[in-house]
């Protein structure tokens, strides 16, 4: 029978046996890795973190003073004026300033615009709607990710606000595409209480988002007064309007053809006459040739048939043939061109042709005969093609854009759409991914005729214009402009009473 010993304090049983003690089951004490770094590179690092945590506070105060230099270098500015001179100058320091900013924005209300309204607007934007809300609504939205528990978050840059809109700039996160913000446009715009939201790539990794919040071509605009220097008139550079940033729209009419696209009333009148206008000094003097066909029966074109050489007002034979002789025209120029010159200039002698085709549709898809629309496809296609170097150039305007329409519309180097009826139209006119990136031509207001986007063949954006106002007054302005000296007064038939028409009373 085996005897029961009990261990003691020591390990020893009550019978003098041997035992082990239980095994020690406490956790061993651990030293922070900070208390085995010797003293001095202690020492060497606090230095170090001080001088970096130094160096955050310089960068941020740099980008905070760059950010709201109005807002945060004013009152520095108050502050040492105060400790250094004391509130009597202090006041009149203000005041002075003060009677400055008066008179600037009496002398120059552009310039105080630009150089101290903006600005304040700038900061006053920047601090109120983008920053507080900015990470709240990149969330919402989805544009912000996880990984391994680190959130990315797209970080907001620069902001410009330009009265009618802010531009803000933003920097993507790594893996995201552009295409993830346009579609998102609509979400962002109104997070930010903006009518619209265009997007923008400027670098790799780098956007501008456009928040539209008024349109600034919501007036007409008037024609400028007509010039008398045929030299002035620049072919590459001819001004039918303004942009919506207040710079003048040019359209390039030497080595390009241009297509205009909008439903009735959108303003297609108003791109025509504003070229025909610029180019008034240059058609008198012979330089510019104007040829024109107009299927309506010369209700748009016959306002002013001074200005053309060649008009034809229906869709037939005659009209036929004018783009059939006209084509003739372009490859007898190319020829005599060839080894020459490689493109039209003004020493030439020849005039340069602008072909105006008002309602295109109807040459090149409803007319009925057959043979007679074939015949016009070649022509246009020819002139379209060929007439870049020679010196001769389509003004082409139709209602709609579909390709069963126009077919050749990709020989046209600049469109322009106005007006649209429906969405995808816009990406049929201007290119695949306008409509996306904010060339919201359908969505162009029927108070605003002239109103367009603006595609030029070497652009990535559209830009959005306004033409010229051309009223009924400013044809008859253009008509006297070339040659017409005085009118004809019609008089009105009197009335059985004795009153004349207009209601008064016979002589």
């Amino acid at each position: 029978m085996d005897v029961l010993t009990l261990p003691d304090a020591w390990g020893w049983g009550l019978m003098g046996r041997w035992v082990d003690p239980a095994p020690f089951e406490g956790v061993r004490p651990r030293v922070p890795w900070w208390a085995l770094v010797p003293g001095k590179l202690k020492w060497i690092a606090a230095v170090a973190a001080l001088v970096w945590l130094l160096l955050v506070g310089v960068v941020r105060l740099v980008l905070l003073v760059g950010r709201y230099p109005v807002v945060t270098l004013t009152p520095a500015l108050m502050l040492v004026c105060w400790w250094r001179l004391g509130w009597g100058p202090l006041v009149l320091v203000l005041l002075a300033v003060a009677a400055g900013l008066v008179i600037w924005w009496g002398l120059s209300r552009g310039s105080f615009r630009g150089q101290v309204w903006l600005r304040l607007v700038t900061e006053w934007r920047r601090a109120s709607v983008y920053v507080p809300r900015w990470k709240t609504t990149v969330r919402l939205a989805e544009l912000a990710k996880e990984w391994r528990g680190r959130e990315y978050l797209p970080k907001l840059r620069r902001v410009r606000s330009d009265g009618w809109r802010d531009r803000v700039r933003v920097r993507m996160i790594p893996a995201q595409s552009h295409e993830e913000w346009e579609l998102r446009r609509a979400g962002l715009a109104h997070s930010f209480g903006a009518r619209s939201c265009r997007v923008r790539v400027l670098k790799p990794r780098m956007l501008e988002l456009d928040f539209v919040h008024a349109d600034p071509l919501a007036r007409p605009v008037p024609v400028p007064p007509l010039c008398n220097d045929a030299d002035a008139v620049d072919l590459k550079r001819v001004v039918i309007g303004i942009l919506e940033t207040g710079k003048a729209w040019r359209l390039r009419l030497l080595g390009n053809q241009v297509l205009g696209v909008g439903v009735q009333g959108a303003g297609k009148a108003s791109v025509l006459w504003s070229i025909v206008w610029h180019l008034a000094p240059a058609i008198r003097a012979g330089a510019v040739r104007l040829v024109g066909i107009d299927p309506k029966g010369g209700m748009e074109l016959g306002q002013c048939e001074e200005a053309f050489s060649r008009l034809v007002f229906d869709n037939g034979a005659a009209a036929v043939e004018l783009l059939e002789e006209i084509a003739a025209e372009v490859k007898e120029r190319a020829a005599k061109y060839r080894g020459v010159r490689r493109i039209w200039a003004r020493r030439t002698g020849e005039p340069f042709t602008l072909l105006i085709i008002d309602e295109l549709a109807d040459l090149v898809a409803y007319q009925p005969d057959r043979n007679l629309r074939e015949r016009a496809v070649r022509a246009v296609s020819t002139i379209t093609s060929q007439g870049r170097a020679p010196g001769y150039a389509v003004l082409g305007l139709v209602q709609d854009p579909r390709k069963e329409v126009v077919a050749f519309r990709h020989l046209f180097g600049t469109k322009i759409a106005l007006r649209l009826d429906e969405a995808p139209q816009v990406d049929m006119v201007l290119g695949d991914g306008a409509r996306a990136r904010g060339a919201a031509a359908h969505e162009i207001s029927e108070n605003t005729p002239g109103v367009a986007w603006v595609k030029t063949d070497g652009r990535g954006m559209p830009e959005r214009a306004r033409a010229f106002h051309v009223t009924d007054a400013d044809l008859v302005e253009l008509a006297m402009f070339f040659g017409i000296t005085e009118a004809t007064v019609h008089e009105f038939p009197n009335r059985p009473d004795g009153g004349d028409a207009m209601g008064g009373e016979a002589a």
